[in-house]
């Protein structure tokens, strides 16, 4: 009141002029900030309530349990509290924004732990998607709209991430099939890293025509009659790197659309293990939305060895100006794998000189401090690489460096105890869905009936993160993901897992939150819905505490949540009164 009685006598007095009148504004603004500023600071950005809230017990170390909130309130990027209706909405002031659930579950944002998403998302609006189609037929007719779509000409690539279980014909499609589907253009169709199918158009463009035209390894496929099927089979990567690579633009138009379509899902994070071909170069538009600050989900990269006996040099290299941790908590880079020496990858009999030098490697990386995943496939082979991850831990422990093996989807609980005595993690897959009637004609039901030891490994406490593997080898829904973790059955509804291997709801989606986000060097930020940590979580369209588990893999987000922000939701299923 003085200060403004003051200010108003000097007025009258004349000496206001049009600066001293815009000066004693300012001044005026400067005197009620402080005010604004704390009562802003007083009430949260957000409330959530009259829904059901999962945030884990204290009690979860060894049996992870979730207790159910009515309400959270969320202040900037942080949750601030969980608890009732009432006591929450009471927190609210005129500027919060508050979110009736309806009744619906939260859940922790979901964290894939072994997804190659910066390599999918490159290509991902320049490709054919196959991800849940059920038919050949209606995989063709995706096929038939993007050549409608396209320019005249223009390639059409599907490049992974379905399988034959999963239509109802059980089969590949045929060169006939795909080449009616898109007469205009040369089509290619992937499976996997094993088998490939070009359209005659597409040879044409790529100058095959004859095997000694295929790259190194590769053959064409021939029928029962020996008479070639339009497939080739073997070489894959090199005859993928092939066509044409997108350009910057459609590198970062994939990258956004691919962070989109994963926040859809309930993908809040994912740790990506690298590539064949990723070469620095190839982080450029995840670098760019990063410095951009357009990122709608958290990704934790490693580097994997691009150079063939010259990996250590390479590593060396890239790490000078990118340290362990480097980044923030949106892009943050995870040390080196999942190929860190040629000699030990996919190698289930490495000689002494392959273990030598990845000895070597490894041993560098952990004086370092650099976190290590390690591709390993085989359980029966596994204590090669163990045997040289034993011999770095006596020299340089390896307890806080959160070292990793991915797959290992046969091993056995012994190598699991090993692992864990050095503080290790393992990157878990859905694998068997995908790959499991496969292997079942190989390896016999009763070893599928443990691939993998789910609940054995959890019993020796080795850190398990849950994810797909994406996108090549895999469908990146961690949905169908969870289902396959409950149910152990294969894409086309085989039974492989033994109930005794069948985690609970809880500890599965554990796995796919805070284990993932151990493999991250970050459980202490995210993977939890509970005071302080991030605010990354998904509104469920349905309850996947309750709904039978059957239709898990259905499950899709309503809301998706990640720093406090909303990067995806479903207006029309979940509209939110007073959402600017």
């Amino acid at each position: 009141m003085q200060t403004s009685t003051a200010l108003s006598n000097r007025t009258k007095h004349g000496w206001a002029s049009p600066l001293k009148k815009q000066l004693l504004l300012l001044i005026g603004v400067l005197l009620v900030l402080p005010s604004l500023q704390a009562q802003t600071l007083e009430h949260p950005s957000m409330v959530l309530f009259n829904g059901r809230i999962l945030s884990l017990s204290a009690k979860s170390s060894s049996s992870p349990h979730y207790d159910a909130f009515e309400a959270m309130s969320i202040k900037g990027s942080v949750i601030e509290a969980l608890g009732r209706n009432k006591e929450m909405l009471q927190r609210a002031g005129p500027r919060t924004l508050r979110i009736d659930l309806h009744g619906k579950t939260v859940i922790p944002g979901l964290i894939d732990s072994h997804m190659h998403g910066v390599r999918a998302a490159l290509s991902y609006s320049t490709e054919v998607h196959w991800f849940g189609a059920t038919s050949i037929a209606q995989a063709l007719e995706r096929l038939r709209l993007a050549a409608s779509k396209a320019q005249p000409g223009e390639w059409l690539i599907v490049a992974g991430g379905w399988i034959p279980e999963q239509f109802e014909e059980k089969r590949k499609p045929t060169q006939e099939e795909i080449t009616q589907a898109a007469p205009l253009h040369p089509v290619y169709v992937q499976w996997m890293y094993d088998w490939a199918i070009l359209s005659p158009l597409g040879y044409q463009r790529l100058g095959i025509q004859n095997e000694q035209d295929l790259p190194l390894g590769a053959k064409f496929e021939l029928d029962s009659l020996q008479q070639k099927t339009g497939a080739v089979v073997g070489g894959i990567v090199p005859l993928f790197d092939r066509l044409p690579k997108p350009t910057f633009e459609q590198k970062i138009s994939g990258t956004q659309k691919f962070f989109l379509e994963l926040n859809r899902l309930g993908i809040t994070g994912f740790i990506d293990p690298g590539g064949f071909n990723m070469s620095p170069e190839e982080y450029a538009a995840l670098f760019e939305l990063w410095r951009k600050k357009e990122m709608t989900l958290r990704v934790n990269f490693s580097y994997f060895a691009q150079r063939k006996g010259r990996e250590l040099e390479e590593f060396k290299e890239i790490t000078q100006l990118l340290p362990m941790g480097f980044g923030d908590d949106w892009l943050r880079f995870n040390g080196i794998g999942e190929r860190v020496t040629f000699g030990m990858y996919n190698n289930d009999n490495p000689s002494a000189q392959d273990k030598e030098q990845f000895y070597q490697v490894a041993s560098w990386a952990a004086k370092q401090g650099l976190t290590l995943t390690e591709h390993w496939q085989n359980g029966n082979s596994a204590h090669h690489v163990l045997d040289v991850f034993e011999r770095v831990h006596q020299e340089t422990p390896l307890h806080n460096l959160r070292w990793s093996i991915a797959h290992l989807n046969d091993a056995g609980i012994d190598t699991f105890a090993r692992m864990q005595k050095m503080g290790m993690g393992w990157a878990m897959q859905d694998a068997m869905y995908l790959d499991g009637e496969r292997l079942l004609k190989i390896r016999g039901a009763d070893q599928l009936k443990r691939m993998p030891l789910l609940v054995s490994a959890q019993s020796t406490q080795v850190h398990i993160g849950a994810g797909t593997d994406a996108h090549r080898v895999a469908n990146y829904n961690p949905f169908i993901a969870l289902q396959w973790m409950l149910d152990g059955k294969s894409a086309s509804g085989i039974a492989l897992r033994s109930a005794e291997e069948i985690p609970t709801r809880e500890e599965a989606l554990y796995m796919y939150t805070s284990g993932s986000a151990w493999l991250a060097h970050a459980e202490k930020n995210r993977g939890d819905l509970k005071p302080q940590t991030l605010a990354d979580l998904v509104v469920l369209d349905q309850d996947y505490t309750q709904v039978p588990v059957n239709r898990i893999s259905k499950t899709q987000a309503l809301m998706t949540m990640v720093n406090g922000k909303i990067v995806y939701h479903n207006k029309e299923a979940f509209p939110i009164q007073n959402l600017h």
